[in-house]
């Protein structure tokens, strides 16, 4: 299915990105791997290429839209073609609305926002000249469709990527280009075990279905999206959550004592 197609993942040193990743190299795609953390890329992509995937470490700022630009360049450069992007790079920045400063606001719109629409871009502009289709998936996040406190600069962003999809079903369907988003609910990674501990308990508690979502859970989502089985599909979002959204609980006040920044 995806065997000698090439697909870029941003964000891919650890946690969703890494394992989608490593997903689709075991599927024998072209991997180019994308991390913010040279080290991490390094070791992320040296463990696919150990388990026998082709995979192009490519580290830098998936914000920059020169190093995006040039990222997609190489990448064709490399492998002969694109078939597939995941915008995963973001951040999360937790702050109280009053108290949100415009610097907080500045890194967050840089990566989530514009650097998720420069990279459609540059892949789109790649696939169209192909002129052989190919799928882009987007993340966003179950805050950007329900409100939760502290959120609401990172909502905003994740909101506003779902609504990137969408609109830009009417000018990449001519070329055969899929654009979709994942929301993933509460998931276990090494970002969110890290900056809580008992993360894992308090969304067990939390979660219609009594666990939070794995890395291979979103994943499996961000690897139907890129195939042929979801062809008819174009401008959705995959909520991935467990079925939090559908009643929303929310953590206590506790929750967020620690993790709160602006």
């Amino acid at each position: 299915m995806f065997g000698n197609r090439t697909y870029i993942i941003t964000g891919a040193g650890q946690g969703i990105g890494f394992t989608i990743a490593r997903k689709l190299a075991v599927q024998k795609a072209n991997v180019v791997l994308n991390d913010i953390d040279p080290d991490l890329a390094e070791l992320a992509a040296t463990a696919i290429r150990k388990d026998g995937g082709e995979c192009m470490n490519y580290p830098g700022d998936a914000g920059n839209i020169d190093f995006i630009r040039k990222m997609v360049e190489e990448s064709v450069e490399r492998f002969g073609a694109l078939h597939g992007a995941v915008a995963n790079a973001g951040i999360t920045t937790f702050g109280d609305f009053f108290e949100y400063t415009p610097e907080s606001m500045q890194r967050l719109l840089q990566l989530n926002m514009a650097g998720t629409f420069f990279l459609t871009q540059a892949a789109a502009l790649q696939m169209r000249k192909q002129g052989s289709g190919g799928s882009i998936v987007l993340m966003s996040s179950v805050v950007g469709l329900q409100s939760h406190k502290y959120l609401s600069a990172y909502a905003m962003t994740k909101a506003a990527i779902q609504m990137l999809a969408r609109n830009l079903v009417t000018e990449l369907a001519p070329y055969g280009i899929r654009i979709n988003t994942i929301a993933p609910g509460a998931t276990i990674t090494e970002r969110t075990m890290a900056m809580e501990p008992e993360y894992d308990k308090t969304w067990k508690r939390l979660t219609p279905l009594g666990k939070p979502a794995t890395t291979d859970d979103i994943a499996n989502s961000a690897l139907f999206l890129l195939s042929e089985q979801s062809g008819q599909m174009t401008g959705q979002t995959l909520v991935v959550d467990g079925g939090w959204s559908a009643v929303s609980p929310a953590p206590g006040e506790d929750h967020f004592k620690d993790v709160k920044e602006t």
